[in-house]
């Protein structure tokens, strides 16, 4: 796993050797993923949530292209520490992580955010409630994008706010944006 843009742009991360509800998003697809937002997007002024975090790729990437506004959200207590020693190892002090349930943690969230990042277990049926959660939780800002990472089987597109896909190998990314217009 690596950092693939930005001032930490080529620095290699070892994740743990055990992650069995772990996958990291491919170099390609982060590629792509970044390529869009970038393109779309000012980076360093984004209040982030990385939610399902798992290694803290996606993160450790918008930190390194100049966010400096992050929350992680990881149930697990070994990635939640695995990402929190991993920060501090590129020097990234303004990354947040939360150990706790991410449905716990959209239930009772008051904050608002630019870009919201998902990257659920794939088989996971309750991936389904995300969009109306965050939405109706009201947690993205005007313009603000929801970022969904699954697999092709997965479709979104009759979801209320719903942009876009971007499909990158076996890696599917369904992008919301908070606008009026796509309320449906």
């Amino acid at each position: 796993m690596r950092i693939i843009g930005g001032e930490r742009g080529g620095r290699k991360i070892q994740p743990p050797a055990k992650m069995p509800n772990t996958r990291p998003t491919t170099d390609i697809a982060k590629g792509g993923l970044f390529n869009i937002i970038e393109n779309n997007l000012d980076i360093p002024s984004l209040k982030t949530l990385d939610i399902f975090g798992g290694t803290g790729s996606i993160s450790y990437e918008l930190a390194s292209r100049g966010a400096t506004d992050m929350t992680i959200v990881e149930k697990d207590p070994s990635m939640a520490e695995f990402i929190t020693k991993t920060a501090q190892l590129l020097d990234i002090p303004t990354l947040k992580v939360i150990r706790m349930d991410v449905f716990k943690y959209l239930q009772q969230c008051t904050e608002k955010f630019d870009f919201i990042f998902a990257d659920p277990p794939y088989a996971m049926d309750a991936m389904y409630k995300l969009p109306g959660i965050i939405f109706e939780q009201q947690l993205l800002n005007p313009e603000g994008w929801l970022v969904i990472e699954h697999t092709r089987q997965n479709d979104f597109r009759d979801y209320s706010y719903y942009r876009s896909e971007r499909s990158y190998g076996g890696t599917t990314f369904s992008i919301f944006i908070n606008r009026e217009e796509l309320k449906r």
